[in-house]
């Protein structure tokens, strides 16, 4: 059943990095807003008279916490209508029209097979989602591996939040990327996602795995490619692809 469109009132606006912003989102309403990590909503903006043209889907970065609060992560896109809206005219008290939450894009009942979260950019928002949540209910996993992959450290969203949840969260592991920063730089990882995912299948001998990609169209097919060629069904990949 589609949800019916609501009322959003923006309570909290802040910058993230040069270009990304994070949104929190009061559901006009309703008391608790209910939504499955990894799940999204869809904000109807006024920048066209064509319904389908004003729809811009962001996934929840935000985890289920029994509120009637969400939170979004929103990279401003050069020309992009949407986004260069949200930057401009949205501001602490303005109102959204949203619907949701919709999508697939969720975890296992049972995560009983590793965990490979790849993503790029925002996409890292409902893998965010996802790792509070487990971590939250006590929910028992395997292995889960946050490849995150971003151009420099400046970009690097909720960093010091997700290093300080692989400290407490046994196997988990959150494994930035940098594909543009500085060589000479120790203690990080440089270059793309597929190198990291692709050691660590290797070294632990092709694990039972699920992969979720979440991120840009290039990353995401690449991707693909990559894990169908180290042996796995194309069933163990699951997708949401941004822009």
């Amino acid at each position: 059943m589609l949800e019916p469109w609501r009322t959003g009132k923006v309570i909290k606006i802040e910058n993230a990095t040069f270009n990304t912003r994070r949104f929190w989102i009061e559901i006009q309403g309703v008391e608790v807003f209910h939504f499955k990590p990894g799940q999204f909503v869809t904000l109807d903006l006024p920048i066209s008279e064509k319904r389908n043209k004003r729809w811009r889907s962001y996934s929840i970065a935000s985890y289920p916490d029994g509120s009637n609060v969400i939170e979004l992560v929103i990279v401003l896109l050069e020309g992009g209508l949407g986004s260069n809206y949200l930057f401009n005219q949205i501001i602490v008290g303005s109102e959204l029209t949203l619907r949701g939450p919709q999508g697939v894009f969720v975890l296992p009942e049972v995560l009983d097979k590793d965990l490979f979260l790849i993503c790029t950019g925002t996409g890292i928002a409902p893998f965010r989602s996802m790792v509070h949540y487990i971590h939250l209910h006590n929910i028992p996993y395997r292995n889960i591996y946050l490849i995150f992959g971003t151009r420099y450290l400046s970009d690097c969203l909720y960093k010091e939040e997700l290093e300080q949840l692989a400290t407490q969260m046994k196997g988990f592991y959150y494994l930035p990327t940098f594909s543009r920063e500085d060589n000479t730089l120790q203690d990080i990882h440089h270059g793309y996602v597929h190198h990291l995912y692709e050691e660590i299948v290797v070294k632990e001998k092709k694990p039972a795995a699920k992969f979720y990609l979440c991120g840009w169209k290039n990353m995401i097919d690449e991707a693909k490619e990559k894990i169908v060629a180290l042996g796995y069904d194309k069933h163990d990949i699951h997708l949401e692809l941004y822009g």
